[in-house]
């Protein structure tokens, strides 16, 4: 990834409102949201929410598909995981005495769920 771009998504991602936008559009991928119901749960203009919108999909951060009359929106999260790769790889360069603790501490919050085993009844 270059520097170009993950200045404009971290820029995109520096504003209260389109921050907002991100983590609600994360907490309902991958399905994502029409704009306007973005725009009533964040309390946000329709027009507003629009040039919001249009700056994240400039970022890379979010993407648009039409269904019908409605614009469904959805985080783009493997070019988030990109950004924040960059970010720890560029400034860490390598080095697990940097990276190590920034990597353990996402750990606690982003295990995956354990599996239930299929109880066997004899």
């Amino acid at each position: 990834m270059e520097s170009d771009n993950v200045i404009l998504a971290l820029a995109a991602l520096a504003q209260s409102t389109r921050l907002d936008v991100f983590r609600l559009l994360v907490k309902h991928a991958p399905e994502g949201l029409a704009a306007g119901d973005i725009a009533r749960t964040l309390a946000v203009p329709q027009n507003t929410m629009s040039s919001h919108l249009s700056v994240l999909s400039r970022a890379g951060l979010v993407s648009a598909q039409r269904f019908s009359r409605s614009i469904v929106y959805r985080a783009d999260l493997a070019r988030f995981r990109a950004v924040v790769l960059f970010m720890l790889r560029d400034c860490c360069d390598g080095r697990p005495e940097i990276c190590a603790p920034l990597i353990e501490s996402l750990t606690p919050c982003c295990q995956p769920k354990p599996k239930r085993k299929a109880q066997t009844h004899v």
